[in-house]
């Protein structure tokens, strides 16, 4: 199996187990936010937009920090650290009896995902060749993408044999969310190698990363401009609560999304090797911008299924590609603070989406879905044409 698929490394099997445990956890929890939020503690749709939010604004701030922190210090305890915080943030959320408790286990829970991102995703390349990054970065997708349909299966059925109460399952998160930060410290960190470009500073050695490069910027902007219009999940499950879907249905709904995530993410990797990281994330833009205003657009159950699987398709060819291309621009002592750069611009965007599509919501959703929509399409049409780098 090493000599056939050298990518395939024990800490990528690690860390891929380790999101499969969390991702269960947080998607266990959070297609029933928006209910809890509106309908549990009567919160209105500005307050759901506002939360999440806010949320990964929490987290942006915090990738990019922790992403410096990373290239410097040893990037297993940031790790540990990043998702006990979400440990801890996800009993704030299952103990709240008002909106802002879970606004304030939200913030915890991201600020642990904020910690945790950069050194992982950094550290998860080690040893894997620049030209191999498409496929490690969708398996790890397509396992943490994985705990995200086995989370919301749970919720369902727990849903159903706890006579429809939410309190009870918002506990049930906490198990796997603490067996994940447990699971962390399996981890092997190799020693840190001294960069070339060591200065002398007071009389101690210090490693000056490499600069992030050019094409790294160029990159990151575009894909952060997208982000202005990539509101958090939570508004598309409560459009689809909007349009008469149950709580079981919005359930099962995210349970396909993910389903479809989970099943591309490792294809659209390889293919973004083989081909162009820039191709498959323009066509995932371009599936979103379908999604979004389709979803405005339509009340039908049917074809709301179907754009919600569409959805799926959109973060399979985006998430791990993504990554995996502004990797593949980032020199080796940068990846921490390039990739904390990267993800914290864009949680920035879900930030600026969430709170302005919450306030735009009105009755129904439909017209910031359609802005949003059109915007991407532009954008993912722009990256059909203008040819991006793909590699340092």
């Amino acid at each position: 199996m090493s000599e056939r698929r050298p990518w395939l490394t024990r800490n990528l099997k690690i860390v891929s187990a380790v999101s499969l445990l969390q991702d269960a956890a947080s998607e266990l929890l959070y297609p029933l936010l928006p209910i809890l939020l509106t309908t549990v503690l009567g919160a209105p749709a500005a307050v759901v937009g506002a939360v999440e939010g806010i949320a990964e604004g929490v987290a942006a701030v915090t990738k990019v920090v922790a992403g410096r922190l990373s290239d410097r210090w040893r990037k297993v305890p940031l790790i540990g650290l990043g998702y006990g915080l979400a440990a801890v943030g996800k009993v704030f959320v299952a103990a709240a009896t008002v909106w802002p408790v879970v606004l304030l286990g939200r913030g915890v829970d991201r600020l642990g995902k904020g910690i945790r991102g950069a050194p992982r995703d950094s550290l998860l390349v080690v040893g894997i060749a620049p030209e191999q990054r498409g496929r490690a970065f969708g398996f790890h997708r397509a396992a943490d993408t994985a705990g995200a349909v086995i989370g919301p299966l749970i919720a369902l059925v727990g849903y159903e044999l706890l006579d429809h109460q939410l309190r009870p399952l918002l506990w049930i998160a906490v198990v796997p969310a603490v067996l994940s930060a447990a699971l962390v410290y399996l981890l092997r960190e190799p020693p840190r190698a001294v960069s070339p470009s060591v200065v002398e500073e007071r009389g101690t050695s210090v490693s000056k990363p490499p600069p992030l490069g050019r094409d790294f910027w160029r990159v990151v902007g575009v894909l952060g401009v997208f982000s202005l219009v990539n509101f958090p999940d939570a508004l598309l499950l409560l459009r689809l609560h909007e349009i008469g879907f149950s709580v079981g249905q919005v359930i099962l709904a995210y349970v396909g999304y993910n389903l479809v995530y989970t099943l591309l993410s490792y294809p659209a990797g390889v293919v973004a090797d083989r081909l162009s990281a820039q191709q498959v994330v323009a066509g995932g833009l371009l599936v979103f911008a379908v999604v979004y205003a389709g979803l405005g657009l339509t009340t039908s159950h049917l074809a709301a299924w179907l754009l919600m699987a569409g959805y799926g398709a959109y973060a399979g060819l985006t998430d791990g590609v993504g990554k995996a291309w502004v990797s593949s621009l980032l020199p080796a002592g940068s990846q921490g603070a390039g990739q904390g750069i990267f993800q914290g611009i864009l949680g920035v965007g879900i930030l600026v989406a969430g709170v302005w599509a919450g306030l735009a919501w009105g009755g129904d959703g439909h017209l910031p879905l359609v802005v949003a929509g059109s915007v991407a399409g532009l954008v993912g049409l722009g990256l059909l044409v203008v040819r991006m780098p793909t590699r340092a």
